[in-house]
C-alpha cells in the first residue's frame, strides 16, 4: 500500500543526537551522562531520541513525568531513567515496578514511595532533590535534614535506597551570575549534611549541572551531568555560540498552493499584510496548531525557492502565507522553515530570536499532526 507524501514533516537526525552526546561526555570524563528526553524527547521524539542518546554513550536517561518513564520502559529501554515532577496520583506502583528512580523533597512523599516498594516487595531508588535557589522544586536547606533523616530511615527498612543527591540551577545559561556560585555553595553545605547522615558513597549520584553547566561551569559537574536541550543540538547559552552542537531536527512543509495576485492585496486575518506590487503568494499548511507560534506573524522567516522569505500576514491555525515575488513557486515544493543552516534556512535559535523565546519553546510547541522521520 502507498501512502500519500506528507505535508509537512520534522525530519530529526538521529546521528546528530548520538554526536552531541558524545561532545557533552568530553566536557565531563568521569562523570556518568543523562539524557533528558521529556517533552518528547524537546519535541524530537521520546523514545527514538532516548535510544540516539544511549547509543552515543548516555548512561541514563530522565523524564520529567512517570508515564514517560514508563513509555520508554514499553519501548524496551532498560537503562536507569529518573523521573522528578511526581504530584498527587501518580502511578508510583508502576513505577516501582519498572525500576524507574524517582526524586523526592519532602518526607511524605519518601513516605508514600517507600509504601509503595513495600507493597510490591521491592526497593525503590530515591534521588533526594535539594532547592538551592532556583524556589521551585527541592528541599530548602533549614528542611534538607529532616528529608535525608526520613530517607535514611526508609532506607534502614530496605524499602528506599538513597540513589541521588540533586538539584538545578536557576541562571546557568547567564554567563557570570553571581547566583550560580550562591547555589554551588548551598549544594556541597546540603552533600556534606547528607554524607554526615549517611546518605554518600560512590553508589551516591550528585548531580545539578544542565546543559548550560556541563558547556560552561566545570565544577558544577560532580558525578553525573543532567543534559536537554544541548542533546537535541541547540545551545543553552547561545551568546557563546553553538559549541560545536548539531541542531536534529529540520522542520519542512510542501507548498499548498501557489497563486498569483495583484497589488493591493490584503493577505491573511486582519489583512496585517498587503502586497505592494502583482506577486505570487504561497500557501504553507502549518499553523499555530502545529506550534508554529501566532506571534511569528510578519516576523519569522523560512527557505523557500533558494531564498529566505518573511512569513506574510497572519499565521492561521493551519496555515500561513509566503510572498515569493516574480520567483517561481509550484504546489508541492519544499519549504523549509528551520533546520541547522546547512542550506542558508533559518535556524531554531534564529526564530527563537525573532520570537522573543528560547529555542525550546520552538521544538517542543512542534505539534501531533507533524510526523516525526528519523534518518
Amino acid at each position: 500500500m502507498s501512502f500519500p507524501m506528507n505535508p509537512a514533516e520534522a525530519r530529526v537526525d538521529l546521528s546528530a543526537i548520538r554526536d552531541n552526546i558524545a561532545l557533552l561526555k568530553e566536557h565531563a570524563p568521569g562523570a556518568e551522562t543523562m539524557a533528558v528526553v521529556k517533552a518528547d524527547g524537546y519535541g524530537h521524539g521520546l523514545v527514538a531520541c532516548g535510544r540516539a542518546a544511549l547509543e552515543g554513550g548516555a548512561t541514563r536517561l530522565g523524564t520529567a513525568y512517570i508515564r514517560e518513564a514508563l513509555e520508554l520502559r514499553a519501548a524496551g529501554i532498560t537503562a536507569p531513567i529518573l523521573s522528578w515532577i511526581i504530584p498527587p496520583g501518580e502511578p508510583l506502583d508502576q513505577a516501582v515496578a519498572q525500576d524507574v528512580e524517582l526524586s523526592a523533597a519532602t518526607p511524605a512523599l519518601v513516605d508514600e514511595i517507600a509504601r509503595t516498594a513495600h507493597r510490591a516487595g521491592r526497593t525503590a531508588r530515591v534521588h533526594l532533590k535539594a532547592d538551592t535557589g532556583l524556589t521551585r522544586g527541592g528541599a530548602a536547606l533549614d528542611e534538607w535534614p529532616a528529608l535525608v533523616d526520613r530517607a535514611m530511615a526508609r532506607q534502614a527498612e530496605g524499602t528506599v535506597e538513597v540513589a541521588g543527591l540533586w538539584s538545578h540551577f536557576a541562571c546557568a545559561d547567564i554567563p557570570g551570575h553571581p547566583s550560580v556560585d550562591a547555589q554551588l555553595a548551598v549544594f556541597d553545605e546540603a552533600l556534606v549534611i547528607a554524607e554526615k547522615a549517611g546518605a554518600g558513597g560512590s553508589h551516591v549520584l550528585r548531580h545539578i549541572a544542565n546543559s548550560a553547566a556541563v558547556l560552561t561551569l566545570p565544577q558544577a559537574r560532580y558525578d553525573m551531568i543532567r543534559a536537554g536541550i544541548a542533546v537535541v543540538g541547540l545551545s543553552p547559552v547561545p551568546e557563546l555560540g553553538d559549541f560545536g552542537l548539531r541542531p536534529a531536527m529540520t522542520l519542512v512543509a510542501r507548498t499548498a498552493l501557489a497563486k498569483r495576485v495583484p497589488a493591493g492585496s490584503g493577505v491573511s486575518y486582519g489583512h496585517l499584510y498587503v502586497t505592494d506590487r502583482e506577486t505570487t503568494l504561497g500557501l504553507i499548511p502549518l499553523g499555530y496548531a502545529d506550534g508554529v507560534l501566532r506571534h511569528a506573524t510578519n516576523r519569522a522567516e523560512v527557505l523557500a525557492g533558494g531564498r529566505r522569505r518573511r512569513i506574510a500576514g497572519r499565521v492561521c491555525m493551519d496555515q500561513f502565507v509566503i510572498d515569493m515575488g516574480d520567483d517561481p513557486l509550484e504546489e508541492g515544493d519544499e519549504v523549509i522553515l528551520f533546520g541547522d543552516g546547512s542550506q542558508g534556512e533559518p535556524t531554531a535559535q534564529e526564530w527563537a530570536d525573532s520570537l522573543g523565546t528560547i529555542t525550546h519553546e520552538i521544538v517542543t510547541r512542534i505539534g501531533s499532526r507533524v510526523p516525526r522521520v528519523y534518518r
